[in-house]
């Protein structure tokens, strides 16, 4: 019992340690969003909320943080209707290949961001879709799309198929029985891969620098092009924005998860 109790505390410690490791070079970037300076500077001259201001303010923040939330609704919306009868084919389906199948849809999940993103910069270009926001959508739900995927067949692995039996045997249609049965139970699931999938695409700068031209800028593009062009805090201030809505929509799939996990 002591053992066990001196392991898991140790576990707790390592996991803190970790966690600092990670998160604190993102500390310094909250000092730096609140000087009252024009220089990404520590320590500043004083403190000030004007680069925040700014940025909740400026129309070319405004119009970025415009186009990154209809590209992550977009990409998001895509990805789950893709990833959904995916889930259910790849957890219930008894074909030749399931494995292969399932190692292929995860690929982007390995592959590095930058061939993806030259992948992709020559495959809309093809298609005539280079430079528009639909072109960015479709990168991004294939980006995001394997997440939800995973996220699903997790929620998959416990569900009882005795329950889409006995709704078939009352005379429900397949697409009743998982409008009805299927998809409440594992809603849980698959709202957690809807939000990671629209963390993915919100934060993913690489394809859109590819794929995006001046009037599609991301967020993450305009802090990226910011620190190329003028240094300025307000690049911190998007930045720290950008972290907490991340961090906030994480906390919210992680609580989604919970009751499954229980």
């Amino acid at each position: 019992m002591r053992a066990e109790f001196w392991r898991i505390r140790i576990a707790r410690i390592l996991t803190g340690l970790v966690l600092a490791y990670l998160l604190a070079p993102l500390l310094v970037i909250l000092p730096m969003s609140l000087t009252s300076g024009s220089n990404l500077t520590l320590p500043g001259p004083g403190w000030s909320w004007r680069w925040y201001e700014l940025v909740l303010s400026d129309p070319r923040w405004l119009d970025a943080l415009g186009n990154s939330l209809i590209v992550g609704l977009g990409s998001t919306l895509l990805a789950v209707l893709l990833a959904t009868p995916a889930a259910v084919a790849l957890a219930w389906g008894k074909f030749p290949g399931r494995q292969f199948a399932l190692a292929l849809i995860a690929t982007p999940l390995v592959l590095p961001i930058v061939i993806l993103a030259v992948a992709s910069f020559s495959f809309y270009a093809s298609a005539g879709l280079l430079g528009s926001r639909l072109g960015l959508i479709l990168a991004h739900a294939g980006l995001s799309a394997p997440v939800v995927l995973i996220t699903i067949l997790a929620s998959l692995r416990g569900f009882d198929l005795g329950l889409m039996r006995a709704a078939a045997s009352l005379g429900a249609p397949p697409l009743t029985a998982f409008r009805r049965v299927l998809l409440p139970l594992v809603a849980p699931g698959v709202l957690a891969g809807a939000i990671i999938a629209f963390v993915i695409s919100f934060d993913e700068v690489v394809i859109a620098s590819y794929l995006t031209t001046a009037e599609q800028r991301t967020l993450p593009r305009v802090i990226f092009s910011g620190l190329r062009e003028s240094i300025s805090p307000a690049i911190a201030a998007a930045a720290v924005l950008l972290i907490l809505a991340s961090t906030l929509l994480l906390c919210l799939a992680a609580a989604l998860q919970r009751p499954k996990d229980r």
